[in-house]
């Protein structure tokens, strides 16, 4: 099982927004490419010293093929629709490969 790890500081004047744009729009587009099994979203624990709130939204897929058919088919579209919030938040993603689970 791969992870695609989305990590997201968000400025604090579009927080609620872009949380309910995140639940209502972006991550069921995520789950619709059908790359993906599931999601979940979590808030960083941190103060950042350039302020705003820091979420990690992680998508599983079940191999790395998936991930890299997401790459190839889906992931230009759907960050396109996150410029909706351009130069609100700021972020990077990172995949990683479940070792064990327990």
């Amino acid at each position: 099982m791969y992870i695609y790890n989305i990590t997201t500081n968000v400025s604090e004047e579009i927080q609620k927004e872009w949380l309910l744009w995140m639940h209502e729009t972006f991550i069921p587009a995520m789950l619709d490419t059908k790359k993906f099994t599931q999601a979940i979203m979590t808030e960083v624990q941190i103060e950042e010293d350039m302020g705003g709130v820091t979420y990690s939204t992680q998508y599983f897929a079940e191999n790395k093929e998936m991930l890299a058919r997401f790459g190839k088919e889906d992931q230009i579209d759907l960050y396109k629709k996150h410029s909706k919030f351009k130069g609100q938040y700021v972020e990077f993603s990172t995949e990683l490969k479940v070792i064990n689970q327990y």
